[in-house]
């Protein structure tokens, strides 16, 4: 994934300041070296990548630490901070901001010392939002996929092709747009993109639409009647926001194509596109900067629903190894309803674990999105999983489902395995499915192993609200059950005990449910 390996190396230097006892200048130096060169061969700016190292030192001075501050903590977070604030598009001048070097960026991002602030929407009134981008982006696409989040939302979205450079430029957003069920205006014949983005926004405000897109034509810098053609467009509509979408993978040429960008039109919000590659992606750090503007979304795949909110301390987090557990907690609360917990925890407190429950089990772990992502939101488990083993653990939970889609509801309820390991009855689930019987052979040992783990969480118990009567009792029982259950190997990831204690406070007046699928995530 873009930025993975960046991730890996910063994480990694960070990690080795808990091999030092005492962290002095020279190991922070060393530290300093190690996150600077994995920004550079991440392909960030030079200029961005001195200028904070030098806010890093200046924020962390080792001579002059007070008794009983933790060095390696501040290092910590000044490095958190400096790259938090690369991502949010800080105006020049912040007194916590890292200094712009002359000639990057644009001084009308704010007013000085405030980020710039992201425009959103509103229900019920009419939002124009322009998307500008280089060719080849992924910014048709991106239109959709904002049209779509929002209108799941409870938006009334519209998209309209202003894009009349490209061949197919209109087909491909009518057909999108199709898709997932949205109103659209262009044109085949009119070709001032100025005019077809007026008639459209007029013709949808009318219509009562309160969020309208409009789909410009892909360019770059050296493109300068595109440039005037898009800047004709912003006067004529009056966006509220121009949301600039940048490809992410492309490097050091984003830089100055972003501060073309800029300098024509008021960018006001950045969606970086193509997070699911495998290029290095430091580029598109430094084209926010440059920027001044907050990211708002990512885009992490081809698919309509894969696109998501952007918030750069959870980001930023996770990025450095240290994990995001609000994010996670979102995840879990997503997927597994309220409503249906209390019959699962009755159910497991009764001992009937069955592959039925295995089933939705899997089912809610594909809701939840790659296994990678949620691995690195857990402190520790970011790097656990080997390259090429996420595509082959989706593939494997696909085929135990498509198996247990071939057994009858007697067998998807039953609790007596000797029912499941009958030949013959193998052999058919096997034969239904198109898998051999060593397949479901493979389903019955992971059901096994399953049904153990959560006969050792058996009990566990959220206990009284933080501070309440008994909180402390019920944390020491789910602590040890949780010790427990793990892993040897995925418990020394986390931290041991201490790494456990931790993760235990952050689940303080949680609902019981929410703790076993956390577990069920973690250990499937």
């Amino acid at each position: 994934m873009v930025l993975g390996e960046l991730g890996s190396a910063l994480a990694g230097a960070l990690r080795k300041l808990g091999e030092h006892v005492v962290v002095d200048e020279t190991v922070m130096d060393v530290c300093l070296k190690e996150v600077t060169r994995a920004l550079l061969q991440a392909d960030v700016n030079v200029q961005y990548v001195v200028q904070m190292k030098k806010n890093i030192v200046k924020a962390v001075s080792i001579n002059e630490l007070a008794a009983g501050l933790n060095a390696r903590k501040l290092l910590e977070k000044a490095v958190f901070n400096e790259l938090c604030q690369m991502l949010t598009g800080y105006a020049p001048g912040a007194s916590s901001v890292p200094n712009v070097p002359k000639g990057l960026g644009d001084s009308s991002a704010g007013q000085p010392g405030q980020p710039r602030r992201n425009y959103l929407p509103v229900k019920g009134k009419t939002n124009v939002v322009m998307f500008v981008g280089l060719q080849g982006c992924g910014k048709t696409t991106t239109c959709t996929k904002y049209a779509y989040y929002y209108q799941k939302k409870g938006f009334k979205p519209a998209l309209v092709c202003a894009d009349t450079f490209r061949a197919g430029a209109f087909d491909q957003l009518k057909q999108n747009a199709t898709k997932a069920r949205i109103p659209f205006y262009g044109s085949y014949t009119e070709t001032d993109p100025a005019k077809i983005a007026a008639d459209g926004v007029k013709r949808f405000t009318e219509e009562k639409n309160d969020l309208i897109i409009v789909d410009t034509s892909g360019r770059h810098k050296q493109q300068d009647d595109l440039f005037e053609e898009m800047r004709q467009v912003s006067d004529l509509v009056k966006p509220n926001m121009t949301i600039f979408v940048m490809d992410g993978s492309i490097g050091q040429a984003s830089l100055d194509q972003a501060r073309a960008f800029k300098a024509t039109v008021d960018v006001g919000s950045v969606i970086v596109t193509k997070l699911d590659g495998h290029a290095k992606g430091g580029g598109a750090i430094s084209a926010v900067a440059a920027t001044k503007s907050p990211i708002i979304f990512i885009g992490t795949g081809e698919h309509i629903d894969e696109f998501e909110p952007f918030d750069a301390k959870p980001f930023v987090s996770r990025l450095l190894g240290l994990g995001d557990w609000s994010g996670f907690m979102d995840k879990i609360a997503d997927v597994m309803p309220m409503d249906s917990q209390p019959e699962l925890l009755d159910k497991l407190e009764k001992g009937q674990f069955t592959m039925r429950i295995l089933y939705e089990q899997f089912a809610n772990i594909q809701k939840m999105g790659p296994m990678s992502s949620m691995m690195s939101m857990i402190p520790g488990l970011g790097d656990m999983m080997p390259k090429g083993a996420e595509k082959e653990g989706a593939a494997k939970v696909k085929r135990m489902m498509t198996l247990m889609d071939s057994m009858t509801d007697e067998e998807l309820d039953c609790l007596e395995l000797k029912v499941l390991q009958n030949p013959k009855r193998m052999e058919r689930i096997g034969r239904g499915a198109g898998c051999t019987p060593a397949h479901v052979v493979e389903l019955i040992e992971q059901y096994k192993q399953m049904a153990k783990m959560m006969g050792k969480m058996k009990g566990l118990k959220a206990g009284p609200k933080k501070g309440g009567h008994g909180s402390q009792q019920a944390m020491s029982q789910n602590l040890s059950q949780m010790a427990s259950a793990l892993p040897p190997d995925m418990l020394k990831q986390i931290g041991g005990m201490g790494g456990l204690q931790g993760l235990m406070k952050q689940f303080e007046g949680k609902d019981a449910g929410d703790m076993q699928g956390m577990m069920q995530k973690m250990m499937g």
